[in-house]
């Protein structure tokens, strides 16, 4: 279960709010908002609510105002923009320094089987590098096992703007219990559709038509801005199914 608490920038973290998991050998994870100061400080860089997960050891501050800063690990939706002889140049967030994308970091990708992206395409990716004094890099597989795991090109379908809290709660694997989400669920119970969810506050749809797609996106805005609890997400979802 993730703990909350509100904090403000420039607070010092007691050691008695950090995460006690039940692994002694997992090493304390730190997300956005916090900086970590030698030896064993840690303060708060943002204003917002500070998330505690004591089974992943991992402790961060959700600011949905904020801007997105790439984090190791986060999945992403990403705008491809240029290319130059060994990357693809890629927009995460506008007015930010591009991540850089190795032409080869895709499944089985070689110099000949690697996927021929061009400007304005979308790509679901993971942060394999990030650090405030180099441009970020991200990768399409997963280096531990070489497969793509869903990531890559995304063809198709539509991007909607969310907040980064919302992205995070769609992320979770058990949305409904741990996120408070049920929207999609509802929605899938009528209508077939993917998705992929970008930690960088972006979430792709994919749907059998245009209207679909449309009322998938706005559903999941609509349970964001409004902040919309289960059943207020259920009552919306049967009033756009009633409208389609």
């Amino acid at each position: 279960m993730i703990e909350e608490t509100l904090v403000l920038p420039g607070q010092v973290l007691s050691p008695d709010i950090l995460p006690a998991p039940s692994n002694s050998s997992l090493s304390l994870k730190l997300g956005p908002g916090l900086r970590h100061i030698y030896p064993s400080t840690i303060i708060t860089t943002l204003a917002g609510l500070l998330c505690v997960d004591h089974r992943k050891n991992a402790v961060w501050v959700e600011n949905n105002n904020g801007r997105y800063v790439p984090q190791i690990n986060d999945v992403v939706i990403a705008t491809v923009h240029h290319s130059s002889t060994d990357y693809y140049h890629c927009a995460i967030i506008p007015h930010t320094a591009f991540a850089q994308l190795p032409q080869l970091a895709f499944e089985n990708a070689t110099k000949k089987t690697r996927p021929q992206l061009s400007p304005g395409s979308l790509i679901y990716a993971k942060v394999a590098s990030a650090s405030k004094h180099m441009d970020p890099e991200i990768l399409c597989y997963n280096p531990s096992t070489g497969k793509g795991e869903g990531m890559g090109e995304l063809k198709g379908g539509m991007v909607f703007d969310i907040s980064l809290g919302m992205a995070r709660r769609l992320l979770l694997n058990k949305q409904k219990d741990e996120g408070e989400i049920a929207v999609l669920e509802e929605i899938a119970q009528k209508v077939a559709f993917e998705i992929a969810v970008g930690r960088n506050g972006k979430i792709w749809v994919k749907a059998g038509s245009v209207k679909e797609i449309l009322l998938i996106g706005k559903a999941v805005q609509a349970t964001d801005k409004e902040a919309l609890d289960t059943d207020e997400q259920m009552k919306l979802v049967k009033k756009l199914l009633r409208q389609f």
